[in-house]
């Protein structure tokens, strides 16, 4: 009796230990955590605290969750306006930045579980110490012909050339080859130009873009402000201006529509005669002055359509009308009557071809500003930086 009533309170002490060891009865489930969530990941592009960024280097927040909200604001400048992702995890800037400014992020992000971070971070462009204008030669809108070259003039030199190209986009409603060259320029800045290799196709729509804004033209310039502009080619025109023919013909959508009686530059001055080349019609006069001292005239001429910047005009001439279709008598022009004169001038227009043949003096750069189509197609693409 003894042993067994002390094999029984061993085993009630025992019971008694175990409840009082183990707490308060569970029903055998996990325990709930009371440690915080991690914070979600952010990363901001540029890094923090960078200095002298361009532009148009990559600016992106990016976060392994979901963004709530994120703000890029500039001082001075104001908020930038931005595009989030379609999952809410990448935010960028929806253009350039600005020069010169202080760019400070802000927002939050959110994780699984309720964790969140915040977007923080700054960083400041550069501030050139020149940025340089450019303008475009077609503006928006405008219906060319199809020899019209695409220029951009650049009001001051581009010393690093390929980084400027690389900017610059050509796009065209149909496929269309061709290329940029750059070429001298004697007003102190620099200027390139687009043409195609062949003549554009009538009703080609062409949108032309030049991201300057950001970029680096070297020695410490940057482009000033950002270029577009859309336009459309207009019909075929061509005037095929043998000089041999003493005529002028204009061909418009591959028909006649011109065969005229005309007057060249005489080929007994190597400085009157009328170059061969391909021409192209820059600008018109319903009234031109024409003055040279070289060979002492003061007039004005009717009806005057540029074909060059070395004075190379079609336009009515009544003093040659007695030549015009028999000889060449003029100072370089091509000279048509009254009558025919206004009849071409009416239907002229910029980037229209003139393809002069058979005078033996060639058209070249010291004949004007766009002798685009003087140079083979082979030394045109030499001549870009790329």
């Amino acid at each position: 009796m003894g042993r067994a009533l002390v094999t029984v309170l061993s085993g009630l002490l025992l019971v008694v230990l175990t409840a009082c060891g183990s707490g308060a009865p569970t029903s055998g489930g996990p325990v709930a955590s009371t440690e915080a969530p991690p914070p979600v990941g952010v990363a901001v592009e540029p890094a923090a605290n960078a200095a002298d960024v361009a532009p148009r280097a990559t600016v992106a927040a990016t976060t392994e969750g979901s963004f709530t909200d994120v703000t890029l604001t500039a001082s001075p400048g104001g908020a930038v306006a931005g595009t989030l992702s379609p999952d809410r995890k990448r935010w960028t800037p929806s253009g350039p930045l600005a020069y010169g400014a202080t760019y400070t992020w802000g927002g939050t992000a959110t994780g699984p579980g309720g964790s969140s971070s915040p977007v923080t971070g700054s960083f400041t462009t550069v501030a050139p110490g020149q940025t340089v204008r450019a303008t475009l030669n077609i503006g928006d809108d405008r219906e060319v012909g199809v020899a019209a070259p695409i220029t951009i003039q650049f009001a001051a030199p581009v010393e690093d050339k390929a980084a400027v190209e690389r900017a610059l986009q050509v796009r065209t409603s149909v496929p269309t080859e061709g290329s940029w060259a750059w070429l001298p320029d004697q007003d102190g800045g620099s200027r390139v130009h687009w043409r195609p290799k062949e003549y554009w196709r009538p009703g080609t729509q062409v949108d032309v873009r030049a991201n300057l804004l950001g970029t680096p033209f070297g020695g410490g310039a940057w482009g000033r402000e950002d270029l577009t502009t859309s336009f459309r080619i207009g019909r075929s025109q061509v005037v095929q201006a043998d000089v041999n023919s003493f005529r002028m013909v204009v061909i418009r959508d591959g028909r006649q529509v011109m065969d005229v009686p005309a007057s060249y530059g005489t080929d007994s001055d190597p400085n009157r005669t009328t170059r061969s080349g391909i021409h192209v019609v820059t600008e018109k006069f319903t009234n031109k002055r024409m003055v040279s001292e070289q060979y002492g005239y003061d007039l004005v001429e009717r009806w005057a359509v540029r074909i060059s910047n070395n004075g190379e005009f079609i336009h009515a001439n009544p003093a040659s009308t007695g030549a015009q279709g028999s000889s060449n008598v003029t100072h370089g022009c091509i000279n048509l009557s009254e009558a025919d004169a206004r009849a071409y001038y009416d239907t002229a227009q910029y980037g229209d071809p003139v393809e002069v043949t058979n005078s033996g003096v060639n058209y070249s750069p010291s004949d004007g500003d766009i002798y685009d189509w003087a140079i083979s197609w082979a030394e045109w693409q030499a001549m870009s930086a790329l």
